[in-house]
C-alpha cells in the first residue's frame, strides 16, 4: 500500500496548486483525479470563454498568456497541462476515490478504483461540476437529454429546448441558435439570471426582444417525451415538437463522501461544509477542503481567482503541525 504525507482528490486548477504546495514543502503527495487532467474544465463547452483574466487563473507563479485578455477553455486546458508538466505533478487520472476512512487520529486509508494508500492528510478538491442538479420529471432519463453542454453543431436545425438563465444556459442557447436550431429558452425564475456575463446579457435580451429565440419566464418543463416537452407556464400548459432538450439547471458538490466521513454541513438548503476559514481544515483533524467544494451548494462564491491561496493556507498548517 502506497503511503504520502497528503492524498489530494481532484486535479483541477485548485487540486494542482496544492499539488504545488505540497512539493515546495518537500512533501510526498499524490492528485487522485477520476477523469481527465482539470476534469471539470474538459467538461466546459468547447468555445466557452471565462469571466476571469487569464492572470487571475494562474497557478504557481506561470504566467498564462492568452490572445484576448478573457481566455477561452481550450487556452485553458493547455496552460493547466502544461503547468503539470513544468512541476511534474504526480497525477494518477482516471482513478476514481471510492472510500476514505480514518483509521488513526494521524492516518486515513483511501481506496480508488485502482488501489489503496495510507496518508497523514487528505485535501478534497474536487469542485462541484460532476454532479448535475436534476429536474426529476418525467423522460428526464431519454437520450436526448444533457446536462452537459459541449458543441452547438450537433443541434444543428433542430428544435432545441435550453432549460435555465444562467450562463451555460444562455450560451448553450445562442451558440445553437447561431447554428441554425430552432431555440425554445424556458426559465424558472422572471428574468434572466444575475450572474450573466456582461457582455452577453445585451445578446440574449435583443435575441428574445427580436423573436429569434422565444422564451418561457416563471415557467418550467413538466415532462420530455420522445419527440416533444411539455411546457407549464403562469398561462397555459402546452406541448411542443422537440429534438433535444439542454438542460442546464446547475451542479452541485459530492456530498456523499463528506457525509460519510463525518463532515458537517450547515443548513438543509445550501449544505455548506464547516471548515476553519484560515487553515480550510474540517472538524475531521487532518481533512482538509479547497476549492468549489468549500461554498457547498452556493456555486457562485468561490472561483478559481479567489480560491487559489486555500491551498498555501493548507500547506502552512500542516508544515506548522
Amino acid at each position: 500500500m502506497e503511503e504520502y504525507d497528503v492524498l489530494i482528490i481532484g486535479s483541477g486548477p485548485i487540486g494542482m496548486a496544492c499539488g504545488i504546495e505540497a512539493k515546495k514543502a518537500g512533501l510526498s503527495y499524490i492528485i487522485v483525479e477520476k477523469g481527465a487532467l482539470v476534469n471539470s474544465l474538459y467538461n466546459y463547452p468547447v468555445f466557452m470563454t471565462f469571466f476571469s483574466t487569464s492572470q487571475k487563473l494562474e497557478i504557481g507563479g506561470v504566467p498564462f498568456v492568452s490572445i484576448s485578455p478573457k481566455p477561452n477553455r481550450n487556452e485553458a486546458v493547455e496552460y493547466y497541462r502544461r503547468v503539470a508538466e513544468k512541476f511534474d505533478l504526480q497525477i494518477n487520472l482516471f482513478e476514481k476515490v471510492e472510500e476514505v476512512l480514518k483509521t488513526s487520529a494521524y492516518h486515513f486509508e483511501v481506496k480508488t478504483s485502482k488501489r489503496s494508500y495510507k496518508t497523514r492528510n487528505v485535501i478534497i478538491s474536487t469542485g462541484f461540476y460532476d454532479v448535475p442538479l436534476l429536474m426529476d420529471i418525467p423522460g428526464e432519463n431519454l437520450p436526448k437529454v444533457a446536462h452537459y453542454y459541449k458543441d452547438p453543431h450537433l443541434y444543428a436545425f433542430q428544435d432545441v429546448v435550453v432549460i435555465g438563465a444562467n450562463n451555460s444556459a444562455i450560451d448553450a442557447a445562442l451558440e445553437t441558435y447561431r447554428k441554425g436550431a430552432r431555440v425554445t429558452l424556458v426559465v424558472r425564475g422572471p428574468e434572466i439570471g444575475s450572474y450573466v456575463k456582461y457582455w452577453v446579457r445585451p445578446d440574449i435580451e435583443n435575441r428574445i426582444k427580436e423573436g429569434e429565440i422565444t422564451a418561457y419566464f416563471n415557467a418550467e418543463v413538466v415532462s420530455i417525451q420522445e419527440d416533444s416537452v411539455t411546457i407549464r407556464t403562469p398561462e397555459k400548459t402546452f406541448t411542443q415538437k422537440n429534438d433535444f432538450v439542454i438542460a442546464m439547471t446547475g451542479y452541485k458538490p459530492d456530498f456523499g463522501m463528506l457525509k460519510k466521513l463525518g463532515v458537517q454541513l450547515e443548513g438543509e438548503s445550501s449544505a455548506t461544509p464547516v471548515y476553519n476559514p484560515e487553515t480550510m481544515e474540517t472538524n475531521l483533524p487532518g481533512l482538509y477542503l479547497a476549492g468549489v467544494v468549500c461554498g457547498g451548494m452556493d456555486t457562485h462564491k468561490w472561483f478559481i481567482e479567489n480560491s487559489r491561496v486555500h491551498a498555501e493556507q493548507i500547506f502552512k498548517h500542516i508544515t506548522e503541525k
